[in-house]
């Protein structure tokens, strides 16, 4: 059992979930089913392995960091030692480049890019994590544009035959953008003692937890009050009614857990933290049931 929880620390769960739950909303919209599950598995395990990849290569050149801000995690506990991690990270990025070359095209391009980005971002010199305008560019990048612009251009390709992004994706992009700056900012907030040790240049560190906090809260909140006006105003998705109801549901969440916080409190800004990334996988939800 031991094993399995190091396992599941060390691939960071919000992130795996995060991953599965983007790529079957964009096989839903792309007009997916179950006669191309074969075609969804490839896809997931592929990203999966790009994924791990990049969450273990930020825990090994952070053990130091996380001794103060995660200590939980294998590397930082001990569970771990540094050969068994470099294990976990180059088995899973092998096999997430075997099946990127396998399936070609778009898909590839995704998991090249994302491994690329993944790394520059955590490793020395460059890592990029040290600057929070490049730390965030990162997630932004990955998150909020080569997952869903080219995964979508590899499944519409694979399943229409036609490489093209209708309205709604683009949609999609923009709102995932927006939650990628949120969880990019939110993410170093309760980080913010072992970041100051280490000289890691956080937005928290350099304009302060509750300006960053309120920053984000209400770019979050326009976001998600803009697709409500646009599928009022102009149809994208298949199913407007859905999207309509569940960003309103989503916003009054918001504006409850955002009244009900104090970002300068540790373990309060790591829950809401958490729940932004459950509005995160919400969004993929909503918008994977609407291709349906």
């Amino acid at each position: 059992m031991n094993s399995i929880r190091n396992f599941i620390r060390f691939s960071r769960p919000h992130t795996v979930i995060g991953t599965v739950l983007s790529i079957s909303s964009i096989f839903l919209l792309a007009g997916g089913g179950m006669n191309e599950f074969a075609i969804w598995l490839m896809a997931v395990i592929a990203c999966l392995g790009a994924n791990i990849y990049i969450v273990g290569l930020n825990q090994l050149t952070d053990i130091d960091i996380d001794k103060v801000n995660k200590p939980h995690l294998p590397l930082a506990s001990g569970a771990y030692s540094k050969n068994l991690a470099l294990s976990i990270i180059g088995i899973s990025v092998l096999i997430s480049i075997v099946l990127g070359v396998v399936e070609g095209g778009y898909l590839l391009a995704t998991l090249l890019i994302s491994i690329l980005i993944g790394t520059l971002y955590s490793l020395p010199p460059v890592r990029l994590k040290r600057f929070h305008f490049w730390a965030a560019f990162c997630i932004i990048a990955i998150r909020g544009l080569v997952v869903n612009l080219l995964l979508y251009l590899h499944f519409s390709d694979r399943l229409q035959g036609d490489a093209s992004l209708p309205a709604v994706i683009w949609m999609l992009t923009g709102l995932i953008f927006v939650y990628s700056i949120v969880i990019a900012w939110f993410k170093d907030i309760p980080d913010m003692a072992g970041d100051q040790e280490h000289e890691i240049k956080t937005l928290s560190l350099s304009r302060g937890a509750d300006q960053v906090f309120r920053w984000g809260n209400v770019i979050l909140l326009i976001a998600l009050i803009s697709v409500v006006l646009m599928e009022m105003i102009q149809a994208v998705s298949g199913n407007p009614l859905l999207l309509i109801i569940g960003h309103l549901i989503l916003i009054i969440l918001l504006i409850y857990m955002w009244r009900s916080t104090n970002p300068v409190e540790k373990s309060a800004i790591k829950k809401y933290y958490l729940f932004i990334w459950a509005l995160f996988f919400a969004e993929y939800i909503l918008f994977g049931l609407s291709g349906i």
